[in-house]
């Protein structure tokens, strides 16, 4: 027999009569000359109306307290063209019964007004307690307000009711099969588990609550990704399912209805339907279960009904729904960011106009802190885990610093709750800053070195650093220097990418080794998912020859409302990048006019309005324009007299809007003999890193004449350096396997490579 314990309030009127009343039920009380006869009318009440099969809510409204607050209210009175003010207000003392439902969401009740709400933070509560008082007694004449005053003594107790199991209160009514087919009842608490809480947004919440409750069109709720669109439309749902339970029990009505709200996308709508007009069929049986029941379809994106379905706009699940959305024979609340409502409102003209607008802003620095924070103080109560005091700060810092554009809450909060559950698992005590740290450098790729402000980069180190990566290319090296320092101080331009470079030269200078040493001091440290191991997917790169026909923007972003093409796709999964473009010169000149916008906003926006965000991304594209009119190849005395003319070959090929959003154009200049020779040895030192050596301890050192023979012979004047790694693996590596080959068993010894003749020899020294 389970016993089911409810929240009362005893009070006492005038004559003397003690009243019990639910705190949570405003319209049920009982009444006695005692406080024990008043319980009993209360307790003889409940267990009437399960022993009567009537829909009675089981309670969910726990760990009840009582609080008081003084609010003030203004009278007036009023006439339909014009209200008189009251000179002076009235403090009324309102009583407040605080909770939790199951879902440990807070909730409040003020048992005397009939008024019922949810909130995040209990600093909010008496801020809301003020204005849902006087939003409640807005107009209210002086003798209506002192109807609200409070009696004397007012107290809270908890009534214990016993039910046997067979007289539990029913359960919903059996929803329509075909909804249960195609969508999620949001009103069920499994449900609602798989979505995280709305906080801070107890204002939205009832905003909505307000919408969907008086009125009956459809409405989208418009907000960059990431704001809580969802979450808030949960959090409103459940009040207003528990509402119409409620009501419905007012009724002589034995059972409780269906659940009315149901989530469901455009996929799910036509999943499985492959011949002509079943969709279509299935979606009128869809909208005639939800007239039965009164329900509103709830859609996670507006602009997946006006892509799915057809070939087209005009054949879509959009324009088959529009007709019955006009008539009013179906509900829809819809989410959709501001970029794919210009989308909706450009693809299918008319349809969003059947929506009332609905609008979610990101939260603020102090809403964003205060989710935060409640997350860790739920942790730090749930588990032995105290993270360390500015976490939370720091976090934000963060996302706001290298994740400007995504907006919050959203994967900030998934951040956090997964950073906290790893830490629960792994049984630590301490959330350390650099735990921390640790963590969304995993995720994100970028260094301790540029995460960390204590960290201090100096110029002559860094420049260093990439004069030794590419040698004899200063001006791409100063570049690469001022573009890591800019980043590192936070003053790069947020709203676009890290960096917009071309670089131009000869074939076979070092841009695309320059390009790799900048995604690699970026990003090179991230690491795999799954294994843990280092991954060299930070560059993303593309050979822009292969997008010279008509159909490259296609190719490259995507079908306007179909999947996202190549370089969409790999963005969209990692967005902390350096995307290559090599030879950009040679794409289709529409493939220009696309990154236009990308240079300029650091976002592309498809048909379909869906945004892909280049803002943490670096852009280097690479382009031989002057090459060919070079006077002479190899090597130069003053390289600097190339410069302008690779600079004015570019600037006369790309059109002055294109050239003016480089943030540099960078000229590699010819190679010189000692630059070469440099470059040979590194590349020859890299051998003796491979595996087959380093698991025998063999060490490899070269002589200076096969370093001055391999670097004349690798090097071509028409294609640089880049012919050197065939004569390595030719002339080098090839014979250096045989001579292995025939010294088995050699282990802990150094190798040296000499030149003899044209033949390469070598001897363990």
């Amino acid at each position: 027999m389970p016993t089911y314990r409810f929240p009362v309030l005893l009070w006492q009127d005038s004559s003397r009569t003690r009243h019990a009343l639910l705190a949570d039920r405003p319209d049920i009380a009982g009444v006695g000359s005692s406080d024990r006869d008043a319980l009993s009318d209360l307790r003889d009440y409940i267990e009437w109306a399960f022993e009567s099969q009537q829909p009675f809510a089981v309670p969910d409204f726990t760990d009840a307290q009582l609080e008081f607050h003084k609010v003030e209210v203004r009278p007036e009175y009023a006439t339909p063209t014009r209200a008189w003010p009251c000179e002076s207000t009235i403090v009324l003392k309102v009583a407040c019964v605080y909770g939790l439902l199951e879902n440990d969401m807070p909730i409040a009740s003020l048992p005397m007004l009939d008024v019922y709400f949810t909130y995040y933070d209990t600093n909010d509560r008496k801020a809301l307690v003020e204005r849902y008082v006087q939003q409640k007694l807005e107009n209210a004449t002086p003798a209506q307000v002192a109807l609200y005053l409070p009696p004397d003594t007012l107290r809270l107790e908890s009534l214990a009711v016993h039910v046997s199991e067979k007289e539990r209160p029913p359960e919903p009514a059996k929803p329509p099969a075909i909804l249960v087919e195609v969508s999620e009842p949001l009103g069920d608490r499994a449900t609602r588990r798989q979505f995280t809480r709305a906080m801070q947004r107890d204002e939205e919440i009832a905003a909505l609550v307000r919408r969907l409750r008086q009125e009956k069109s459809s409405i989208l709720l418009v907000g960059e990704s990431g704001v809580g669109k969802t979450a808030i439309l949960i959090d409103a749902v459940a009040v207003l399912e528990r509402e119409f339970i409620e009501e419905a029990g007012k009724s002589a009505s034995r059972s409780i209805p269906a659940r009315r709200y149901w989530l469901t996308s455009a996929g799910r709508l036509i999943a499985g339907m492959k011949y002509l007009g079943q969709w279509e069929e299935r979606c009128e049986e869809v909208i005639d279960a939800l007239a039965g029941i009164q329900g509103v379809l709830c859609v996670d994106r507006l602009t997946d009904l006006i892509r799915t379905g057809g070939r087209g706009p005009t054949d879509s699940v959009a324009a088959f729904l529009m007709p019955y959305l006009q008539r009013g024979d179906v509900r829809i609340v819809a989410e959709v960011t501001p970029a794919e409502l210009d989308a909706a409102q450009r693809l299918m003209p008319g349809l969003a106009d059947l929506f009332q607008t609905v609008r979610i802003a990101p939260l603020g620095r102090t809403q964003s802190l205060a989710v935060l924070d409640a997350l860790v103080k739920q942790t730090r109560q749930n588990h032995k885990l105290d993270p360390e005091p500015g976490s939370t700060d720091l976090l934000l810092h963060l996302w706001k610093r290298f994740l400007p554009s995504q907006a919050f809450p959203g994967r900030v909060v998934m951040f956090l709750r997964e950073l906290l559950e790893q830490s629960v698992r792994r049984k630590r005590e301490v959330l350390s800053h650099g735990d921390l740290v640790s963590f969304f450098q995993h995720r994100t790729g970028l260094p301790e070195k540029l995460l960390r402000d204590e960290i201090v980069l100096k110029h002559a180190e860094v420049e260093a650093h990439f004069r030794e990566r590419v040698i004899h290319q200063n001006e791409a090296a100063r570049a690469a220097t001022d573009l890591v320092l800019t980043f590192k101080a936070g003053l790069n331009d947020p709203n676009r990418p890290l960096g917009v470079y071309l670089f131009c030269g000869p074939t076979g200078e070092g841009k695309t080794e320059m390009a790799k040493a900048i995604a690699e001091y970026f990003f090179g440290d991230r690491q795999d998912e799954r294994t843990g191991q280092r991954t060299d997917d930070w560059m993303i790169r593309l050979d822009m020859s292969e997008y010279s026909g008509f159909d490259a923007a296609t190719r490259l972003l995507g079908h306007p409302l179909g999947e996202p093409g190549e370089l969409v796709r790999k963005i969209r999964q990692q967005p902390f990048s350096l995307v290559l473009l090599d030879e950009v010169e040679k794409a289709n000149p529409e493939v220009f006019d696309i990154l236009l916008g990308v240079f300029d906003e650091g976002r592309l926006t498809d048909t379909l309005g869906r945004l892909t965000s280049f803002r943490s991304s670096i852009i280097i594209m690479t382009s031989n324009l002057g090459a060919d009119k070079q006077s002479s190849f190899g090597l130069s005395a003053a390289p600097e007299s190339m410069q302008p003319r690779y600079t004015d070959e570019v600037r006369k090929f790309f059109r002055p809007e294109f050239f003016n959003r480089l943030d540099g154009v960078v000229t590699f200049q010819p190679l010189r003999s000692d630059a070469i020779e440099k470059i040979a040895r590194r590349e020859l030192d890299s051998i003796g890193k491979r595996d087959g050596l380093e698991m025998a301890s063999l060490k490899l050192s070269w002589t200076p004449a096969l370093v001055a023979t391999m670097a004349k012979v690798g090097f071509d004047p028409k294609y640089g350096a880049r012919p050197l790694q065939r004569t390595l693996e030719s002339r080098v590596i090839a014979p250096l396997a045989r001579w292995l080959i025939d010294h088995p068993g050699l282990h802990h010894a150094t190798i040296e490579g000499d030149v003899r003749g044209d033949e390469v020899v070598f001897r363990v020294v």
